[in-house]
Order: C-alpha cells, then sequence, then structure tokens
C-alpha cells in the first residue's frame, strides 16, 4: 500500500574542514612560554606574546625576540615542553566528533614541528603547518628556518588544505584566539574566535567564550541550521 505522503528528505550534511590554531586554543599554553620558562626568559617572552597576540607588534618581529631567547637549550626540551602541555577541555571530544562527521582537522600553529607535532600525533591529526626552530650541535640557535608562520601564511594553509582535501572554501571552519589568525578567520566559511584576546573576539565572525572546544559545534550546528 502506498503512502499518501511523500518521504521527507534531510539535506545531507556538507563536508567541512576544519582548521584550528595551536596555542591558547587546541591547548591552554603558549609553547614558547613553556621553552621560555627553561630558558629563564618566561617573562619577557609572554610580554611579547601578548603584545603580537593582540595585534600590537608585528608577529615576524615577534617571533624573532622570542626565539632569540631560547638560544642554547638541549633538544631534549621539545620532548619536555610536549608532555608539560595541556590539551584545552573538550579537545579529543572534538577531534573524535570530527571524525565521526567525516571531516579532517588541519593545526596551523605560529609554535613550532617539533612539539606541535607530538601533539598532533597524539590526537591523529596528520595536516599541520608551524614554524621550525633551528638546532645545532650545541643545541636551539635562537633562531628559525623556513617561512614563518603569520597570519597570511595561516590563511594561506586553510585554502591550501581546502583544495588538497577537495573541501569547497564554503564549508570551511577555521578556529583561533590571536590576532595572526584574523585573517584566516575572515577567511572561512565559519571563522570563530575562541576565548579570543579583546581585539580578535570584536573582529571575528562568530566567537565561543567558554573554553570547551565541544562548544564549537554549537556555533558550527546554528550557522548551518
Amino acid at each position: 500500500m502506498s503512502s499518501d505522503h511523500p518521504s521527507v528528505r534531510v539535506p545531507a550534511r556538507p563536508r567541512r574542514l576544519v582548521v584550528m590554531d595551536v596555542d591558547s586554543t587546541l591547548i591552554n599554553e603558549e609553547v614558547i612560554e613553556l621553552l621560555a620558562q627553561h630558558a629563564g626568559s618566561e617573562r619577557e617572552v609572554a610580554e611579547v606574546t601578548h603584545r603580537a597576540m593582540n595585534g600590537e607588534i608585528d608577529f615576524s618581529e615577534s617571533l624573532r625576540q622570542r626565539v632569540s631567547t631560547l638560544r642554547g637549550l638541549p633538544r631534549s626540551v621539545f620532548a619536555e615542553v610536549a608532555k608539560a602541555a595541556t590539551l584545552t577541555a573538550g579537545a579529543v571530544a572534538f577531534v573524535e566528533e570530527c571524525r565521526s562527521r567525516g571531516w579532517p582537522v588541519a593545526l596551523v600553529s605560529g609554535g613550532f614541528h617539533e612539539v606541535v607535532d607530538v601533539l598532533a600525533a597524539g590526537l591523529g591529526i596528520t595536516h599541520v603547518v608551524a614554524n621550525r626552530l633551528e638546532v645545532d650541535a650545541e643545541g636551539l640557535t635562537g633562531r628559525t628556518y623556513g617561512p614563518v608562520i603569520d597570519a597570511a601564511a595561516k590563511a594561506s594553509a586553510l585554502h591550501r588544505f581546502a583544495a588538497e582535501l577537495d573541501v569547497d572554501g564554503r564549508h570551511t571552519i577555521a578556529i583561533g584566539d590571536g590576532a595572526n589568525d584574523l585573517e584566516m578567520l575572515d577567511q572561512a566559511g565559519i571563522g570563530i574566535a575562541f576565548c579570543a584576546k579583546p581585539t580578535v573576539h570584536a573582529r571575528a565572525p562568530f566567537r565561543v567564550t567558554e573554553r570547551d572546544l565541544t562548544r564549537i559545534f554549537d556555533v558550527v550546528d546554528a550557522v548551518a541550521g
């Protein structure tokens, strides 16, 4: 017997790409400050970080200033700092839910591959962009090498990952807290300031103010309808 009422077709949920910052977003700390604790320069580095994340100083210059204080640290410091970093509340559940929805997650960081790669591996994330610290036989040289991952580089990574993973740009999600995240937040389909610095909070398209990454879905699902 046929039904008098046609079945209701629920629109398919689009496949999305999540691109997120690491320091003070995926984790509670700033990796550069954890490294600086070992160098005795934490106060100096924290002040420069604060100014950079509020957009008061050019990111590349701030990176140069902060990294210069790390000269002489041993290579072993990377493992110690990776162990000291703590995931933000909801991080594991957030990544797992993204995976269950078929959404790839990528990390774009003004921090450093030497630590971020360890954090990414623990969460099963394989797409990572970050700065690299130069190391020689004496330890850290106080310099980086390769491209600096600043605001423009983060936005570029968002578009590159979307192209590589065949995700429509309208369906990208960017998450971050600092001034160097603003370009990718503006250019993503959904740009979310996560417990962000005041200047970022004011300018970002969307905001999450509770320090729980699963709250990201409240925004995404509301926007998606």
